[in-house]
């Protein structure tokens, strides 16, 4: 999908945005070397800030930096940074876990493509509400692509059908964004058979979105298919976010005219 897709751009505004975060990092660690004993922590903020700065001077064309000897990675300290803000925000510190998901989100727009964020994101996190918010906003991302970009209806399905888990995530938050580029039963597929929590989700937000342009026997097929999800295993039951998405479509499908 990458090959097809080119990377978010790394615009103005987000290079402006990321410079002064940089410019903040940076700040803040020039002034811990004269009132801290912490070297570990400084060299980390001015290091970071600095990371920050070039790139709101180069954007989208590195991926990976030299610090040290030591080969960074963005998307890597991405999930970092996500990390490092969970732990603020156990620790109550809520503007500093504020500014650290602001960093990571510098990092995931200015690392690549939707799709391959994506898949680092859930390789390197482990799962848990920190990873999911990360998630979330990457399909925020991809809800933004079918504005900024020509998308080609045909090839948005393939993503969903045929393609891995990154790609069909994709797909399901373009088609979240697009009523031309939807597909019910692709949607439909990706509720009955996904391949994770996240996409189970998406996809019945996807269908949910859906309802008002589906004709009494759509509406009845999706109907019984949430019905099935929501027997199917303790693990949806559990879930609150998916348990209260699939009454609120079965309640919408309800109230349809025609409906059974």
């Amino acid at each position: 999908m990458e090959s097809r897709s080119t990377a978010l751009l790394f615009t103005p505004v987000l290079r402006m945005l990321t410079g002064l975060l940089g410019a903040m990092s940076f700040g803040t660690g020039v002034l811990a070397v004269f009132v801290t004993q912490n070297g570990t922590g400084t060299g980390v903020l001015l290091a970071f800030g600095g990371v920050l700065v070039v790139l709101a001077l180069l954007g989208n064309r590195i991926e990976s930096f030299e610090f040290g000897g030591t080969k960074l990675k963005l998307r890597a300290a991405a999930a970092e940074r996500f990390a490092m803000a969970e732990e603020s925000e156990r620790s109550g510190d809520d503007a500093t876990a504020g500014q650290l998901r602001a960093e990571a989100q510098a990092l995931l727009a200015a690392a690549g493509p939707v799709a391959a964020d994506y898949q680092a994101v859930r390789s390197s996190m482990r799962p848990g509400p920190e990873r999911t918010r990360a998630m979330e906003e990457i399909m925020s991302r991809a809800r933004r692509l079918p504005a900024e970009r020509q998308l080609d209806a045909a090839e948005v399905l393939r993503w969903l059908r045929a393609g891995d888990d990154k790609d069909r995530v994709t797909a399901l938050g373009i088609m979240q964004a697009s009523r031309e580029l939807r597909n019910f039963e692709a949607a439909l597929a990706a509720v009955e058979d996904p391949r994770s929590a996240f996409e189970q989700y998406h996809a019945m937000l996807l269908t949910a979105l859906m309802i008002d342009d589906l004709d009494a026997t759509q509406q009845r097929r999706l109907a019984e298919v949430v019905e099935a999800q929501r027997g199917s295993s303790s693990r949806f039951r559990d879930d609150i976010d998916r348990w209260r998405l699939s009454e609120d479509i079965l309640a919408r499908l309800q109230r349809r005219p025609g409906s059974r």
